[in-house]
């Protein structure tokens, strides 16, 4: 009888273990399906890069990849009507290109300006019409053509290949900043400005989606009033938000990820190789070991447009330095503080965004060895308010 029962027990255990199992098995096949559901894919646009395939640039770096974030302005969709009239056209009002190093050593992430002055080829239009080639600024691209045309416009300006390409709105960076439980900034002085509606006090600030997306958003209210330092401010914001996640170990808990998983997910077009969670996994499993002090944020180096004091060009040699490494996965220095074209002048090809005077130092005028620029940016790990 005892044999009997403790038989049946077991069969009673057994039984129950596997109930759990399947239905965790269950749950996670849902949750699973639901995030991966969530990513749009963005075929469009790969149907529109395979057609110009034999211009586009080569990578030359096996495991170094180049992804293009664009940030759309677009007022369609949910969430984002508030922030003004869908006139059916968006525009790329924030693009950054990222670099990760090959072994994920590092992570650069380059802002280009919507008013830099770039050559736009010719591009699809949503209705089916092409464009012509033309002169315009780099926003023109996405508003013409979309994601297609603004990568186009990209490895034409950079000589980059652009490996994947991922589209954000208004509503799904609120998400994401929702869902860390907000990103502490910190503010030099108040900030009270009605069009992007933010009212923040100085001093250390936990800023709330919305008011995250105001706060990169805003122009004429902070600092000069150019899109230069609102590129600096959003470069130092993604920096924040890369140490809460990393400080919250939000990559390693599930409670924590799942909740930004599906407000990432949610608000995503991506190229087809990255519309889903394993797309997704397979690009970002490496980031998380990346050091925050080898999280770089950069400007590409530009000047006030020649014929415009409203729009950008950019500064040569230096901005071409920069793609040329970027091209061939070699390092790159960033730094708040970069040596000027005077105190430089006896070093030539040293400028504005030219080589740090450690590596003068180090290299000297003997070594056949070129130096490795500095350009002007930060780390994730640097603090605002330190």
């Amino acid at each position: 009888m005892r044999r009997r029962r403790r038989r049946r027990w077991v069969r009673y255990g057994v039984g129950a273990v596997g109930v759990v199992v399947l239905g965790v098995g269950v749950a996670g096949w849902v949750v699973y399906a639901k995030l991966d559901g969530n990513i749009t894919p963005d075929d469009a646009a790969a149907a529109e890069l395979e057609r110009y395939a034999k211009e586009r640039p080569t990578s030359l770096v096996k495991d170094a990849q180049n992804i293009l974030l664009i940030g759309s302005d677009s007022r369609a969709g949910d969430g984002n009507e508030e922030y003004g009239r869908d006139s059916g056209t968006e525009r790329s009002d924030t693009t950054i290109l990222l670099h990760l190093a090959a072994g994920r050593r590092s992570a650069t992430a380059v802002s280009l300006p919507r008013d830099l002055m770039v050559d736009v080829p010719a591009c699809l239009r949503a209705d089916g019409k092409r464009t012509e080639p033309t002169f315009a600024m780099f926003n023109y691209a996405f508003q013409t053509g979309g994601s297609a045309c603004t990568i186009r416009t990209v490895e034409k300006l950079t000589g980059v290949r652009i490996d994947h390409h991922v589209v954000v709105d208004f509503s799904g960076f609120k998400d994401v900043v929702d869902a860390v439980d907000g990103v502490e900034v910190c503010l030099s002085e108040p900030i009270d400005d009605k069009a992007a509606k933010l009212r923040l006090p100085a001093g250390k600030v936990t800023l709330d989606g919305e008011q995250a997306l105001g706060y990169v958003r805003a122009r004429k209210s902070l600092g000069d009033g150019s899109d230069t330092d609102r590129m600096e401010r959003q470069q130092r914001f993604l920096g924040a938000l890369v140490n809460k996640v990393q400080s919250n170990d939000v990559l390693l808990n599930p409670v924590k990820l799942y909740p930004v998983l599906d407000a990432a997910t949610s608000s995503l077009t991506t190229d087809p190789d990255l519309a889903s969670l394993r797309g997704l996994y397979e690009l970002v499993r490496g980031l998380r070991d990346i050091p925050t002090e080898h999280v770089q944020f950069l400007t590409v180096p530009r000047e006030s447009y020649v014929y415009n004091a409203n729009r950008d060009q950019l500064v040569e040699p230096e901005a071409e330095k920069l793609f040329e490494r970027l091209r061939i996965d070699a390092p790159i220095v960033v730094s708040k503080e970069v040596p000027t074209k005077s105190s430089s002048s006896k070093s030539p090809g040293y400028g504005p965004y030219g080589s740090s005077g450690a590596n003068r130092a180090a290299y000297g005028a003997v070594s056949p060895t070129p130096p490795t620029p500095t350009f002007r940016g930060n780390t994730a790990a640097e603090d605002a308010c330190g």
